[in-house]
């Protein structure tokens, strides 16, 4: 047998053993059963991509890893998606989005977010004072109490990211 067939035959007896288990224990987290089903249902396809089954010594605690991972990200998706439709809302009508626009802006949204949080808290200000205030790299180091060198250093960090989440 190959060791593709192999690794899906180990994620089909682990699903066996441990579905209904996750299932529950992601409905009580999210009060969702459509939700948990779907969290459920992505904890089981990233294992599959990680193809470790095999080595498992603790699958409930690999899994409860994963699928929690998987609702940090839920949750921050929903967390961007209400501010951004409480900033639609205070817009005019007529410059309201489509839903297309509306779906692509929150997907950009989404990268950016993903982006930050791959930096550290310093890159992250430096970043976001330079892109968003507009400050001039002196004034960034400034405020970071930081020198102009570090300042650079930071901004190399988040275009870097960017250009990883570009290139995906």
């Amino acid at each position: 047998m190959s060791t593709l067939a192999s690794s899906t035959d180990d994620v089909g007896s682990l699903y066996s053993s441990h579905h209904g288990w996750l299932h529950n224990w992601l409905w009580r987290k999210l009060g969702c059963r459509d939700g948990a089903a779907d969290i459920a249902h992505d904890t089981f396809v990233r294992l599959l991509d990680a193809g470790t089954v095999e080595t498992l010594r603790e699958p409930r605690a690999y899994l409860s890893t994963i699928a929690n991972g998987l609702l940090v990200n839920h949750w921050r998706r929903l967390t961007l998606e209400r501010a951004y439709l409480e900033a639609l809302a205070l817009q005019d009508a007529a410059l309201e989005p489509s839903p297309e626009e509306r779906a692509l802006t929150l997907e950009a949204l989404m990268q950016v977010d993903a982006m930050l949080a791959k930096l550290s808290s310093k890159a992250r200000e430096a970043f976001l004072l330079s892109q968003i205030d507009g400050l001039t790299y002196a004034a960034i180091a400034e405020h970071l109490q930081v020198s102009e060198r570090m300042v650079k250093k930071y901004m190399a960090q988040a275009m870097l990211q960017c250009l990883l989440i570009s290139n995906q």
